[in-house]
């Protein structure tokens, strides 16, 4: 698949995720917007805002990889200045406004990342290492998928699995190594082999078919499980060796330090 082809079957996955998660928030009064979501401190409205914001982020990053940097070095210095606190304190900021300008303001950054993203040749500048359009699309993916998720369990519904969630397996396994690293341990040498079962039936696969270490099971519960929105054992994923077994343990395909992770239902 060509780069331009690749990025465009993204951006068309993010917004389908997106569109769907902005209809289920739509309907609800200001009481409902301030639900509480299974986050800590957040609520649906904290949620959307601090998608709003990373998004907004990913634009003036696009911006700086053009040349247009004093956006983007401003996000950085903000971040430097509270490196532990910036993200919760900007979602609160963006989400201290009502629900229908919330939503706009949503709405325009997913447009403008878009069209903005289109335009990178080369790599975006981020908090951690630089992303190529295509990685930095995936990860927006990944965030939007995974606080929607948030989004629906404190609504009470269920969002039906679509094979969409395959950019969130990828990321998953991708960075494999970044997981062993976050809790201070060295990355097995060998690759894994990981099969997974989508929720269309398919089975989806990464690493050298004789490798002795092996994940499998099912794709949304492998999603959920390196967003860090399940436990380990409310899942039907099958660990063979002790280094996938560790690693599944401990997955996490978002930056940062590792997440509290949620309790066994």
């Amino acid at each position: 698949m060509m780069l331009d082809d690749l990025l465009g079957d993204l951006l068309g996955d993010l917004a389908a995720e997106s569109d769907r998660l902005r209809a289920a928030v739509l309907p609800l009064d200001d009481s409902g917007w301030h639900t509480p979501t299974p986050a800590e401190g957040w609520d649906v409205a904290t949620q959307v805002a601090h998608l709003t914001w990373t998004d907004e982020a990913a634009v003036l990053a696009a911006r700086a990889a053009r040349g247009d940097k004093d956006g983007w070095d401003a996000v950085v210095l903000a971040a430097l200045e509270d490196p532990d606190g910036f993200v919760d304190r900007a979602a609160r900021e963006v989400a201290d406004v009502p629900p229908e300008d919330l939503l706009a303001r949503w709405d325009g950054a997913r447009e403008a990342l878009a069209e903005a993203l289109r335009g990178v040749d080369g790599k975006l500048p981020w908090f951690g290492p630089p992303m190529s359009p295509a990685s930095m699309a995936t990860a927006r993916f990944m965030e939007t998928w995974a606080h929607g998720l948030d989004v629906y369990e404190a609504l009470g519904a269920v969002p039906e699995p679509t094979d969409r969630v395959r950019h969130v397996c990828h990321l998953g396994v991708r960075t494999r190594d970044f997981a062993f690293r976050a809790h201070r341990l060295e990355p097995p040498a060998d690759d894994f082999r990981v099969e997974l079962t989508a929720p269309s039936g398919a089975v989806w696969s990464w690493g050298p078919e004789g490798a002795t270490q092996r994940v499998s099971g099912p794709a949304y519960d492998f999603a959920r499980l390196v967003t860090q929105r399940t436990h380990r054992a409310d899942t039907g994923l099958e660990a063979v060796g002790e280094d996938a077994d560790r690693w599944l343990g401990i997955a996490q395909a978002f930056a940062g330090p590792p997440g509290t992770g949620r309790e066994p239902r």
